[in-house]
């Protein structure tokens, strides 16, 4: 093998993603991969006020006081509330976030922070 042979071979990686046949123009296209969501539950109980879990929610949610409102009562009514739906990771985040908001002044049994959870959406 010459070495102007030797030169014009030359290994190409190709990246790992999803590739489709679009049917209109009968080309692939590459897509990336979805990320299944998660909501971020968190839990009704008795040593929380309605104030600290509506300023959670628009701390670190950044809702508007109407929506954490409407959050908190349905925690209030129905056991527990969907705080947000986004990927795994974030909702990982926002629950330690949750977590590391400590107990509400306001109630003397309080006792630390209000519960958190995530779980797939179904």
């Amino acid at each position: 093998m010459g070495k102007m042979e030797q030169e014009s071979m030359v290994a190409v990686a190709t990246p790992d993603v999803d590739k489709r046949i679009a049917p209109a123009q009968g080309k692939a296209k590459i897509q990336p991969r979805r990320q299944p969501p998660y909501n971020v539950i968190i839990w009704n109980d008795e040593s929380h006020t309605y104030e600290y879990v509506i300023e959670l929610l628009m701390e670190l949610f950044g809702h508007p006081f109407e929506k954490a409102f409407q959050i908190t009562d349905t925690v209030h009514h129905t056991g527990r509330g969907i705080a947000m739906t986004t990927h795994r990771e974030l909702a990982e985040l926002k629950c330690e976030q949750i977590h590391s908001c400590g107990a509400d002044w306001r109630m003397e049994k309080s006792a630390g922070p209000i519960h958190a959870t995530i779980e797939p959406v179904e």
